[in-house]
């Protein structure tokens, strides 16, 4: 008897639930999300050294990173890929107090991940190691900035290293096309160069030297740093190393002045190959364009988004011609960088593939985008923009790179706000002030032969690409 009671209470209890309304999510009542840019309190050492800094004390981890004005934009017309030997020497070349080899071991038992790079405008270091060893780090970074050796063999090294790449370059169809549309975008300007043999070789240590001091010295610096360490312990190491060196008066940045490139042009490179590189673009624009994030929205719609895009829903999805094609602005840090679009595809559908892009744009900048494309690029690029505050490195290291570049005070606090407020006439303007067909530089890397049209079809002015 009291087994059939208890099934009874049970079937009740069943049955009371299943005669309740049925359960709804949209019925479900959260607080709204809020969400506030990090603030990161910039730093200033007593010689002029700005210092980021983010406490995380999750893990006994510290990582810093370094950056210098220089990178690719200072390189000598003769002597492109300055820069880059530079930093490689940085890493691996020595101080004046320990050997190349002494560096390598001291970084190998110190279990330190330890990396020296150039982009166009700047030098950057970045190391990370354990927080037992931070003063062992920190002293070693000291040696690195104060008083590099550029060691003749491992320069030589270094130099073989970028000669050989030189060498291997064209076994890639992608790499020659990307170096011929910078070429054709920025003509002979040092956005439009790579490094060659011949300029590799002119270059010599005492230009690595000039270079270096040119670039390195406290009131030049830009230090930020995150992870498990004390501030006032960090501040006052920083001050131990960094301190007794004399900073320089400040000289002014002065960038060459973008000059015209090969506007309105195909150029074709030979290559016997199944499939081609089909590579296109103009100047884009720098981070003080005023409708930059217009432009931001109407590239997720073009070809920014993914499987959202028009030119990934039209070529891929509907016509099968390519795996990927996409567009992508380039916001230039100081200058215009570029408008890139590219897709890969059968020898036999290149020039379809290559008008369907162009269709694309022409579409955007004549006709204005629908509201849920709009809804959804906003919603999207909102929604990325939280997730990059998720590391704290990044956090601090993107503090410092804005102020580093003088972007406004309110750059990121601003950010969703703008894009939020942007609307269908905003992105059609963006896309005509800034996409201009008639004006592309246009790459084909690829068999000719197989074509399904000559490239006289095109309209625009043919030139050769000699490629090996």
């Amino acid at each position: 008897m009291k087994k059939i009671s208890y099934l009874v209470c049970v079937l009740s209890v069943l049955l009371v639930g299943c005669s309740a309304p049925p359960f709804r999510p949209d019925q479900i009542s959260t607080p709204p999300l809020h969400f506030a840019v990090p603030q990161i309190e910039p730093i200033i050492l007593t010689n002029g050294i700005r210092v980021y800094l983010k406490e995380d004390h999750e893990l006994p981890l510290i990582q810093l990173t370094v950056m210098a004005p220089g990178g690719a934009i200072d390189d000598p017309a003769e002597k492109v890929g300055l820069a880059s030997l530079l930093a490689k020497s940085l890493r691996t070349a020595g101080t004046a107090s320990r050997s190349a080899d002494q560096v390598d071991i001291d970084l190998e038992q110190l279990a330190a991940d330890f990396s020296v790079s150039a982009d166009t405008y700047a030098l950057t270091l970045d190391l990370s190691l354990l927080t037992t060893d931070l003063a062992s780090g920190l002293n070693l970074l000291q040696e690195v900035l104060r008083t590099p050796a550029f060691e003749v063999k491992r320069l030589e090294l270094a130099r073989k290293q970028t000669l050989e790449a030189i060498r291997r370059q064209n076994d890639h169809p992608q790499a020659i096309a990307s170096r011929a549309l910078l070429q054709a975008i920025y003509g002979d300007h040092p956005l439009g160069r790579t490094p060659t043999e011949a300029t590799v070789t002119a270059i010599s240590r005492e230009d690595l030297l000039a270079a270096y001091q040119k670039s390195f010295s406290p009131e030049k610096l830009w230090i930020a740093v995150s992870g498990d360490f004390d501030r006032k312990q960090l501040l006052a190491g920083l001050e131990a190393r960094f301190g007794s060196w004399p900073a320089q008066q400040p000289v002014p940045r002065i960038l060459p002045p973008l000059v015209g490139g090969s506007a309105g042009v195909v150029i074709h490179g030979q290559k016997d190959l199944p499939q081609s590189v089909v590579m296109l673009g103009q100047v884009g624009i720098d981070k003080g364009t005023p409708d930059q994030h217009a432009v931001r929205v109407m590239n997720f719609i073009l070809g920014g988004g993914g499987f959202n895009s028009r030119m990934m829903k039209e070529i891929r999805e509907e016509r099968g011609l390519a795996y990927s094609v996409y567009s992508h602005f380039q916001v230039g840090r100081l200058l215009p960088g570029p408008f890139i679009a590219q897709c890969e595809t059968k020898s036999s559908t290149t020039i379809e593939a290559l008008k369907l892009m162009l269709a694309a744009m022409e579409t955007i900048r004549e006709q204005p985008v629908r509201a849920e494309e709009l809804h959804i690029a906003k919603e999207s690029l909102n929604n990325s923009f939280v997730f990059s505050f998720a590391n704290p490195h990044e956090v601090v290291t993107q503090a410092m790179r804005l102020d580093f570049y003088d972007y406004p005070d309110d750059y990121l606090e601003s950010y969703r706000d703008k894009v939020e407020a942007l609307s269908l006439a905003d992105i059609q303007q963006a896309a005509r002030d800034h996409l201009q067909p008639e004006r592309l530089s246009i790459v084909l890397i690829g068999n000719e032969q197989g074509f399904e049209a000559p490239l006289a079809t095109l309209g625009f002015p043919l030139e050769r690409l000699v490629t090996p």
